[in-house]
């Protein structure tokens, strides 16, 4: 006997299958996760100036660039650490980052100095400090901390007022480091042409929320509102805009290329090191620098490079950025072409290496892999604690 379904019900049934089919594919569908961050807030004025303060321009600009996300990027979801002058402690600012699974994580605040020449923008990725003031920023901006109850247990005993405590991000790889640096590449870009404003350029330090923030993220430093003509632009509603305007367009070119990057996944996966010896006329002597000596490796033994540059486009080994350096090598992750420098299964080493070269390639930082398995520098350390 045949069961005969009334027709109501077959309808019934039918939409809410096809509900549930468009829920299901909704669902496999990731939105892009924007957090934005007003520096300081609530007790913590930030940085003050003569008639100004640095946790009011930091918000209004927020608001202003989530404004602009919200209105021209309606597939982007703005998350904000603070809406309202309150108070927010670091390790919150990057547990909302975390908790919302950002994609990108931006920063926003601005500078002081004890001279009232200085001035300009400059933007912030993860990294060692490489001079003084690129320490004294970060110093600056982790001391938020301090306002806070028992910080050093919170914070595992980082002290923000101590140089000591900051050669950690010696050891630490950033996952989401490239595509941090092009971003904030983007940004200086647009705060020279929109803004008009002096690049004071893309620079390195330790900052803790940047360090927390499990995706590409920067910290931004509108200018200085210590230096009057500055202060004047940043405290005013058309320097504020002009601003958010920058932020906003470096930010929309970055979401482009990553929804590209999404319609061809196979550029994301990473590709096998090119381990092959580069030809006599591809190499360039040098004087100055004795060659890297390629050494045996082992498949299971961790070996340390340094990493002296990344690209979008592939780079000869003759380019002019490698002169003097022999044996320079590069391998492909998220879409970019990173370009090593050294091969060596002990720390010191390569550290060594590494001072050797820095004169020329400031920002290299070492990177570590097992085989083509690229690994933490952290992590490769404790392996070779463990074989001792």
């Amino acid at each position: 006997m045949k069961c005969k379904i009334p027709t109501k019900y077959f309808f019934l049934f039918f939409f809410f299958a096809v509900a549930l089919f468009n829920g299901e594919l909704h669902s496999q569908k990731k939105e892009f996760v924007l957090v934005l961050d007003a520096g300081h807030g609530g007790r913590d004025p930030g940085a003050v100036g003569k008639f100004s303060k640095e946790k009011d321009i930091t918000l209004s600009v927020v608001r202003l660039v989530g404004n602009l996300v919200d209105e021209r990027l309606p597939d982007v979801k703005v998350v904000y650490t603070r809406k309202t002058d309150v108070f927010i402690p670091l390790e919150e600012r990057a547990s909302i980052a975390n908790n919302h699974h950002a994609d990108m994580f931006i920063s926003i605040h601005v500078n002081a100095a004890k001279s009232s020449a200085a001035y300009g923008a400059e933007t912030f990725t993860l990294g060692l400090a490489k001079t003084q003031s690129n320490l004294d920023v970060a110093m600056a901006e982790n001391s938020v901390m301090l306002l806070e109850d028992d910080y050093k247990t919170k914070y595992r005993g980082f002290d923000p007022s101590s140089v000591d405590s900051y050669i950690m991000f010696e050891f630490m790889m950033d996952t989401y480091l490239d595509n941090s640096i092009t971003f904030a590449t983007d940004i200086q870009k647009q705060f020279t042409l929109g803004a008009k404003r002096f690049d004071r350029g893309v620079r390195q330090a330790g900052f803790w929320v940047l360090h927390r923030s499990a995706c590409p993220s920067v910290l931004i430093e509108l200018g200085f509102i210590s230096n009057y003509a500055e202060e004047m632009f940043l405290a005013s509603n058309s320097g504020q805009n002009e601003m958010a305007e920058s932020i906003y367009k470096a930010f929309a070119k970055y979401k482009k290329n990553h929804d590209k990057k999404l319609n061809y996944s196979a550029d994301d996966t990473p590709v096998q090191q090119n381990r092959q010896e580069p030809k006599p006329a591809d190499t360039v002597e040098s004087k100055a620098e004795p060659p890297s000596v390629p050494i045996e490796i082992k498949e299971d033994v961790p070996v340390f490079k340094i990493q002296i540059k990344a690209s979008p486009v592939a780079l000869k080994s003759n380019h002019p950025e490698f002169k003097g350096l022999k044996n320079v090598e590069h391998f492909k992750e998220g879409g970019m072409y990173k370009y090593t420098y050294g091969a060596e299964t002990e720390y010191p080493k390569i550290t060594k290496l590494k001072n050797n070269i820095s004169a020329k390639f400031p920002d290299a930082f070492v990177i570590a892999f097992v085989g083509e398995k690229k690994i933490t520098v952290a992590e490769a350390l404790k392996y070779k604690k463990s074989k001792n």
